[in-house]
C-alpha cells in the first residue's frame, strides 16, 4: 500500500513539473503526461504490464466528467452566445458529417468494413475541449470573429453526438438485436436535455438561498452534482455527456456565491483528471505493437485534419458567411483527445474481437499524437499566419472566471483650512491618478443647532469647502490582504431587484452604486438597474477580535 502511495505521488509530481517544462519549452503539456505514462507502460523502463481495460474506462469516464462539466461551468454564455449558432451546428451536425466522411474514406482507402470504419469516424469525430480550452489560457489570445467562444462551446459540447454515434456503432457492431436506433437516439437526447437543465437550475437555486458551513462543502457539493448530472440520465440510457456539460453552463453563469472557490477546486480537480487520463493513454500503449497501426493511422489522421474536419467547418460555416480565416482556423483547431481516448477505451471494452479489425486504441492513441503535437504546437502560429489574433480584448473574459472587475480602495480625508481646494468647485480641482472623488460628507448645524452630517453625490459643480470630509476612490494596491473592494456590473438578472434582495444572504456589501454620470451611496431598498456599477465590499476570511 505504501509503495502505491509512493509511485502515486511521485507520478503526481513529475506530472506537475513536466506542466511547467512544457510551458517553457512551448510543448503542449498533454504530450508531457503521455510521455510519462510510456516510460512507466510495459515498454517503458518501469515494466508495468497495465492492459485492464475495464478499469482504465471506468476512470476515463470519471475523468471526462470533470473535464465537460468544468468545461461547461467555465464558458461564459454573455460571450459565447454570439457565436452559439456556428458552435451548435459544428458541435452536432459538424460531429455526424466529421465521422461520414472520415468512414468513407477509411473504408475505400484502408479497406475497411463499414461499420468498423464509421466506428473510427465516431470515435474520432469530437475536438478535444481540454486541449483547445488549455491553449487558449496559456497563451492568453484571443481569436477575432468571436471565434474564441465558438471554439469554447463547440469543443466543449461535441462530445456527447460523438458519444451517441459511438454506441450505436458498437451495438451494431455487436449485432444487438434489441437495438432501436430511433428510441436510442430518443432517450439520449430528451434525457441529457432534460436532466442537465433540471439539476443546472435546482443546484444554482440552491447554492444562492443555502449557507454552507464553509465555501469548501459548497465546493464538494458541486462535485456531486457533476457526478449525479451524468449517472441519473446515463441509467435511463439518456447522454450522461450532453447532461453534465448543460448543467455546467448553468450553475456556472449564475452569480453563485465564493464562485471563485469553486473555480479553483474544479481548475485542481480538472488538472488532476487531464493527468490522469493522458497518463493512462501512456500507460495502457505499447510501443512495440504501434507498427501494426501506423499506416492505418497516418491515413485517419490525414483525413480527419485536412478533409473531413474543414469539410464539416465549410459547409455550416460557409451559409453563415463567415470569413475564409476563419473557416480554416476553425478546421485546424479540431484537435483530438480526452473524449476520444474514451470511446476507443469503450470500443476495446464492447466491440467482439470478430468485429475489430485491428487495434483501434493503438490507432487512436497515434492519431491523438499527431493531433496535439502537430496541431496544438502549430495552432499559436496557423493564428497569427491567417491573422486571426485579435490583440484589443482578452481571451479571458470569455471564461465565467473571469473577473472584469477591478479592485479598488476608497481613501477618506478632511479637507484643511487652508487646503487649495477649498471654494472650488469640483471641475476645478485636479484629482491624483486613478482617482475619483465619489462622496462629500458635510456637517452643518440644523434649526435646533445640533450638527448634522450631510452627504453630498459631488456634482462638476459642487462647491468644496473646509471640514468637509471627501472620500475618494482609487486602485487598489497589490499585494494586500485585507478589505478589498470589487466593481461589478449589474446584469439583466439583476434589474428591478433591491440591493438587500440580491446580496442580503451573502458576504459582500455594496457599498456604492455608479448609474451614468451619477455616484449612489446604496442601502437595502435601492433597485439596481442593468448596467450599473456596483462597487462591493467582502472578505473570505473574518478579521481577529
Amino acid at each position: 500500500m505504501n509503495q502505491i502511495l509512493i509511485f502515486c505521488a511521485l507520478i503526481l509530481i513529475v506530472c506537475i513539473l513536466a506542466h511547467k517544462l512544457s510551458d517553457r519549452i512551448g510543448v503542449p503539456v498533454l504530450i508531457a503526461f503521455i510521455g510519462i505514462g510510456m516510460l512507466c507502460g510495459v515498454d517503458g523502463i518501469l515494466k508495468i504490464p497495465f492492459n485492464n481495460f475495464a478499469i482504465s474506462e471506468n476512470m476515463a469516464t470519471i475523468a471526462l466528467i470533470f473535464i465537460m462539466f468544468y468545461g461547461g461551468f467555465c464558458t461564459k454564455w454573455a460571450t459565447a452566445r454570439k457565436s452559439a449558432l456556428p458552435a451548435v451546428l459544428l458541435s452536432s451536425a459538424g460531429v455526424f458529417v466529421t465521422a461520414l466522411v472520415t468512414g468513407v474514406i477509411v473504408h475505400f482507402v484502408i479497406g475497411t468494413g463499414w461499420l468498423f470504419s464509421f466506428l473510427i469516424g465516431a470515435v474520432l469525430s469530437s475536438t478535444d475541449a481540454a486541449s483547445v480550452f488549455s491553449i487558449l489560457r496559456s497563451r492568453q489570445f484571443n481569436l477575432k470573429f468571436n471565434t474564441s467562444p465558438l471554439l469554447e462551446v463547440e469543443s466543449g459540447s461535441n462530445d456527447p453526438a460523438a458519444y451517441l454515434m459511438t454506441v450505436i456503432c458498437i451495438a451494431l457492431l455487436r449485432q444487438d438485436e434489441s437495438l432501436n436506433v430511433p428510441w436510442l437516439l430518443l432517450k439520449q437526447v430528451v434525457f441529457g436535455l432534460g436532466f442537465g437543465v433540471i439539476i443546472g437550475f435546482a443546484t444554482a437555486w440552491i447554492l444562492q438561498h443555502f449557507n454552507f458551513v464553509s465555501t469548501g462543502l459548497s465546493a464538494v457539493f458541486v462535485l456531486a452534482v457533476a457526478l449525479i448530472s451524468y449517472a441519473l440520465p446515463s441509467v435511463l440510457d439518456g447522454n450522461g455527456f450532453l447532461s453534465t456539460y448543460l448543467a455546467g453552463i448553468i450553475i456556472g453563469n449564475f452569480d453563485i456565491p465564493d464562485k471563485r472557490t469553486q473555480v479553483n477546486f474544479f481548475d485542481g480537480i480538472t488538472d488532476l483528471m487531464q493527468m490522469m487520463l493522458f497518463f493512462l493513454l501512456g500507460l495502457l500503449c505499447t510501443p512495440s505493437n504501434l507498427n501494426n497501426v501506423l499506416v492505418p493511422a497516418a491515413v485517419v489522421a490525414f483525413v480527419i485534419t485536412f478533409l473531413a474536419r474543414p469539410a464539416a467547418v465549410f459547409l455550416l460555416m460557409r451559409p453563415l458567411r463567415a470569413p475564409n480565416r476563419q473557416m480554416l482556423l476553425v478546421s485546424w483547431c479540431g484537435l483530438r483527445g480526452a473524449a476520444s481516448i474514451v470511446f476507443a477505451i469503450m470500443a476495446v471494452n464492447s466491440v467482439p474481437p470478430s468485429g475489430m479489425e485491428f487495434d483501434i486504441f493503438s490507432m487512436v492513441f497515434l492519431v491523438v499524437l499527431f493531433s496535439i503535437i502537430i496541431q496544438g504546437s502549430l495552432l499559436p502560429a496557423a493564428a497569427k499566419k491567417l491573422g486571426m489574433i485579435d490583440t484589443e480584448n482578452d481571451v479571458m473574459k470569455t471564461f465565467t472566471d473571469y473577473s472584469d472587475s477591478m479592485p479598488v480602495r476608497f481613501i477618506q480625508f478632511t479637507m484643511p483650512e487652508d487646503y487649495k481646494w477649498n471654494g472650488r468647485e469640483v471641475r476645478n480641482i485636479t484629482l491624483p491618478p486613478d482617482t475619483r472623488l465619489v462622496l462629500i460628507q458635510r456637517t452643518e448645524k440644523n434649526k435646533l443647532g445640533i450638527d448634522v452630517v450631510h452627504d453630498i453625490v459631488p456634482r462638476r459643480s459642487t462647491v468644496i469647502k473646509p471640514g468637509d470630509r471627501l472620500t475618494l476612490s482609487a486602485k487598489s494596491p497589490v499585494g494586500t490582504q485585507d478589505v478589498e473592494l470589487t466593481e461589478r456590473t449589474a446584469e439583466k438578472w439583476h434589474d428591478g431587484r433591491t440591493v438587500g434582495d440580491i446580496f442580503g444572504d451573502r458576504s459582500e456589501l455594496v457599498v456604492l452604486i455608479e448609474r451614468g454620470i451619477r455616484v449612489i451611496i446604496p442601502n437595502g431598498n435601492t433597485v439596481v438597474k442593468t448596467g450599473d456599477r456596483l462597487v462591493l465590499y467582502s472578505q473570505s476570511e473574518k478579521p481577529e477580535k
